[in-house]
């Protein structure tokens, strides 16, 4: 639990706030923005759902974790969302300052808002789903899941306060737009981590099926990457095409690129991944948010 709140505190006014915060979006309008409540219970939502996940990580392991695919449509159709609610926003800024409708919003939806926060991969939201599937325990995966909702609680509850504020001034615009380029961005971050992005001007080799950890490091060529907080670098490294290459990830500074998509699976790095031959042409991989990209040029 330690464990999450520490990694909670460093995630909540950072990658986690920005990706998952958007979704506070839809309590932020003249009428729900009033309740202050309504945080709460989008926190309580957030709580059960990291806790309930955490213990099935624990006690499955790796079995109930989403695969980056999956991931990627939920990022899309997250960022889609995200989106909607700024240009409600957008659209009810001009008339902020007029009396709220009397109307009371349902209790389940901030609830089941702060629910789906789950399903919005941030870089260090998989690195504690990392150690509750490593705990081997229901209970233990339970409380590092519930102690990172504690650590990132004061960032969203924070969050909250200002949307609230914001929501009833003439700042609701500004704040709407910026909700608005959260949304593409996170919707674009899908996008990339998916592979969909792909330009037909750009080669590409063939799928990687099947990597799996070097167990002896040098018996093949190897290249060294260095995952930092701003990237892979370098952001393309060289390799001989139809033969094995081990690809060398080494983790410099902790963030997003600490978990890395190559051949569609999940590489929790540091790790040495060995390729299978390659034809020639770039063959790419992501972070686990699909922020940032490398590519291996076989040739």
């Amino acid at each position: 639990m330690a464990g999450g709140v520490a990694a909670g505190l460093v995630a909540g006014a950072a990658t986690c706030t920005a990706t998952q915060g958007g979704l506070l979006m839809g309590l932020a309008d003249g009428r729900h923005g009033r309740d202050r409540a309504l945080v709460g219970w989008f926190l309580a939502g957030r709580l059960v759902s990291y806790t309930l996940a955490g213990a099935l990580l624990g006690l499955l392991g790796s079995a109930v974790s989403l695969p980056p695919q999956a991931r990627a449509a939920l990022l899309v159709a997250a960022g889609l969302t995200v989106a909607g609610f700024a240009v409600r926003l957008l659209r009810r800024g001009h008339g902020a300052c007029a009396a709220p409708e009397p109307a009371t919003p349902p209790r389940y939806r901030a609830p089941l808002l702060g629910a789906a926060t789950v399903l919005l991969p941030c870089g260090v939201t998989l690195s504690v789903e990392m150690l509750a599937i490593s705990s081997g325990s229901p209970l233990a995966g339970a409380a590092a899941m519930a102690g990172f909702v504690a650590g990132t609680a004061p960032a969203f509850a924070l969050l909250g306060y200002v949307l609230r504020r914001v929501s009833r001034t003439r700042l609701a615009r500004l704040a709407g737009v910026v909700a608005l380029a959260a949304g593409l961005w996170t919707a674009g971050s899908g996008v990339s981590l998916g592979g969909w992005a792909a330009t037909a001007a750009t080669p590409a080799a063939a799928p990687v099926a099947a990597p799996v950890a070097a167990a002896e490091p040098g018996a093949v060529p190897s290249v060294t990457v260095w995952a930092t907080r701003e990237g892979y670098r370098p952001a393309m490294v060289e390799a001989r095409a139809g033969e094995p290459v081990d690809v060398v990830f080494k983790l410099l500074d902790r963030g997003c690129t600490g978990t890395v998509v190559i051949g569609g699976r999940d590489v929790s790095v540091p790790a040495t991944v060995r390729l299978p031959p390659q034809p020639p042409g770039l063959l790419r991989y992501v972070c686990g948010m699909g922020m940032y990209a490398g590519f291996i040029n076989f040739s």
